[in-house]
């Protein structure tokens, strides 16, 4: 009794014991990877759901347009995530108008799939190399990441109110159908 008792255990722990040690082979960009495809997701999303119309409201003068953060986002992301990946950022498309919805959100979404690659070869051992980055400075290509993500979460954070004040619910706040 007592062996099927040690045999239950181990093969209930083992199990559980080789999953921990898979997860946790590189914790840290296994992380910025599950915040990117996240993040990335939401940006994509909320770009679908504003109508074309919308594609030039801002609040304020100052602020930017829906449709010039769509090409923001874009555009840093190609940049950002060819210094991520050791890649060599796409070519930029023709200037693309800020009503230009479809154009805008193939170009996002071109965006989210380069990064998602330059992401994907990302290990915790190389998260401590120097990349150069804007204005010449070099940092951490963790650095260089969380950029990346904290990048895309504030602009998500911003598209949300634009399109509350539209009267729009943004992703993340509506119920999943089931």
């Amino acid at each position: 009794m007592k062996r099927l008792v040690w045999l239950a255990v181990i093969c209930f722990v083992a199990p559980l014991a080789a999953r921990a040690q898979n997860t946790t082979a590189n914790p840290i960009s296994s992380q910025l990877k599950q915040t990117l495809d996240r993040e990335s997701a939401n940006i994509v999303a909320a770009a679908e759901e504003f109508p074309p119309e919308k594609y030039t409201y801002h609040p304020t003068p100052e602020g930017m347009t829906v449709g010039r953060t769509m090409a923001h986002i874009a555009q840093v992301n190609n940049f950002v995530c060819s210094k991520v990946g050791d890649l060599t950022a796409p070519k930029q498309a023709a200037q693309v108008a800020e009503t230009d919805k479809d154009q805008l959100v193939t170009n996002l979404k071109a965006s989210m799939d380069f990064c998602k690659q330059a992401f994907a070869g990302l290990t915790d051992a190389k998260l401590n190399d120097s990349v150069p980055f804007f204005g010449g400075r070099q940092m951490s290509r963790f650095a260089a990441a969380m950029e990346v993500t904290n990048d895309l979460i504030d602009h998500y954070a911003t598209l949300s109110v634009y399109l509350r004040i539209n009267g729009l619910l943004p992703p993340t706040a509506q119920h999943k159908q089931q």
